[in-house]
């Protein structure tokens, strides 16, 4: 039987995101992945997240061979590789995130 190929909404919630993504890591077949294992995809998509701001928004130099990709593409990784990190842990990210900004509103901002 084929499997059918996740969709996202037009205007998704951030637990419609989420689902989505879930969904595709198991369309894709990296559902048995190990938490170890994505959270160094996190980190990986953040290091290139900062190699495509150096590129594209630094006066650094950068090797004229660099393959990075838009800074765009690699903020979608980044959160891709967060909320598959987030699915492993069975955390809903607008929960963790209502509870967190509870927290920082409480907190005297200068």
């Amino acid at each position: 039987m084929v499997q059918q190929l996740p969709t996202l909404s037009s205007n998704p919630t951030l637990d419609d995101v989420q689902m989505y993504i879930k969904d595709m890591v198991r369309y894709r077949g990296f559902e048995d992945e190990t938490l170890q294992d994505v959270f160094i995809m996190l980190t990986e998509e953040v290091g290139e997240l900062a190699k495509s701001l150096r590129k594209h928004h630094s006066t650094m130099r950068i090797a004229t061979d660099s393959t990075v990709d838009l800074v765009e593409h690699e903020v979608a990784d980044v959160l891709w590789m967060l909320i598959c990190v987030c699915n492993k842990l069975d955390i809903r990210l607008e929960d963790a995130l209502r509870a967190k900004e509870a927290i920082n509103n409480q907190r005297t901002w200068r």
